[in-house]
């Protein structure tokens, strides 16, 4: 255990957040997300909430103030103007870690596979609400 470090952030995923550099991408994928197939490097958080992973993730990650958008989500197939509940979630917690607004990329599905295919990392958590799926850029400190 460490001080001030949430307990979410085991040692794998510790080393993940640390050894990604300024611009690097970080998906963090829903319980129905394919990961084991599109991620370089996985870290799995079975159990936990997206919602949850990406608050532990934020407590440490610095998003990239060089960039529009340094948060990007999954839009809805078939209505890519539709937020679900759970990105106004992710919204809430990316402006609370950040101290500021951030903004959020809109990225239609098989390009949000893409995307998180060329990320640093991919940690696969249990959410079970759709759409559950956030990508977070790092910023430097």
């Amino acid at each position: 255990m460490l001080k001030g470090i949430d307990p979410l952030l085991g040692p794998d995923l510790l080393r993940v957040l640390a050894a990604m550099g300024h611009g690097d991408e970080i998906a963090v994928v829903d319980a129905n997300f394919p990961a084991e197939a599109n991620a370089r490097r996985l870290v799995r958080l079975d159990g936990i909430t997206a919602t949850r992973a990406a608050e532990a993730i934020l407590s440490l990650l610095p998003l990239d103030d060089f960039v529009d958008a340094p948060a990007a989500v999954m839009a809805v197939v078939g209505d890519p103007d539709a937020e679900p509940s759970i990105v106004a979630d992710f919204r809430q917690i990316a402006q609370r870690a950040h101290g500021a607004d951030v903004q959020f990329e809109r990225v239609e599905r098989f390009a949000f596979y893409e995307r998180a295919r060329q990320a640093f990392a991919v940690a696969a958590t249990g959410e079970r609400r759709l759409y559950g799926n956030l990508i977070l850029k790092k910023g430097v400190l």
